[in-house]
């Protein structure tokens, strides 16, 4: 077995704060990516919206998903050693290689069966885990906290 990436966490808070702190760095990716396009200061302001923003955080937070690639036997002890996990495991039943990434605070394990690409099958995971498991918990504690429309339309780029 091996394991990518170092995020794994136990809380949903802890999540969330991982999360937040990629913000910054966010902005950051997209505003040298706008200078490097040698975009003026309209064209930054019409085409980086919150949305991109957000669209960064979402991949710099979900790259650091800590994911396990192993055998189908390797997973299912893991599966053992956490019966009240919920699978969500897409792929075939006759391929012998996984790779998964598991939510504590979810109690839910994300996994994609694969024959030759572990990369793909890692960068499958994080999608996956991101669109299935965080982003929902992050959406609702937005709203919850602070509804929607909080952020300036350039991410804060003022």
């Amino acid at each position: 077995m091996d394991t990518q990436g170092a995020l794994s966490p136990e809380a949903l808070e802890e999540a969330q704060a991982v999360y937040e702190a990629a913000g910054p760095t966010a902005q950051q990716v997209v505003r040298e990516t706008a200078k490097a396009m040698a975009f003026d200061r309209e064209e930054y302001r019409e085409r980086v919206t919150s949305e991109v923003i957000e669209r960064a955080r979402n991949v710099l937070f979900a790259e650091r998903l800590s994911v396990t690639v192993g055998s189908r036997a390797a997973f299912e002890e893991w599966r053992e050693a956490h019966p009240t996990y919920d699978v969500e495991l897409q792929g075939s039943d006759n391929v012998e290689r996984l790779a998964w990434h598991s939510a504590p605070f979810a109690e839910t394990v994300v996994a994609v069966t694969f024959q030759n690409e572990p990369e793909a099958a890692i960068g499958t995971v994080r999608r996956q885990a991101f669109g299935r498991i965080y982003r929902p918990r992050f959406e609702d504690d937005a709203e919850a906290s602070d509804g929607p429309g909080t952020e300036s339309e350039n991410g804060g780029d003022e």
